[in-house]
This record gives C-alpha cells, sequence and structure tokens, in this order.
C-alpha cells in the first residue's frame, strides 16, 4: 500500500514540476531574422 502512494506522490510532484518549468522557462529571445520577417507579413 505504501508503495502505491509513492509512486502516487512522485507522479504528482512530477506532473506539478513539468507544468511549472514550462510556465515559467525563460522566453528566447527574439533574433534579428525574426524581427524582419514580421516586418514583411502584412
Amino acid at each position: 500500500m505504501w508503495i502505491l502512494m509513492i509512486e502516487a506522490c512522485v507522479a504528482f510532484f512530477l506532473l506539478v514540476f513539468i507544468v511549472w518549468w514550462t510556465m515559467y522557462a525563460p522566453k528566447p529571445k527574439p533574433r534579428d531574422d525574426d524581427k524582419a520577417q514580421q516586418d514583411e507579413q502584412p
């Protein structure tokens, strides 16, 4: 029974960690090439 509880806790914390990692990951800085492509689009 304890093994199932530990497994459920590990799975829950792994889910929380993945969500936290993706929400608060630093966004990549736009490159000059990306800015030039955005200016060309109408």
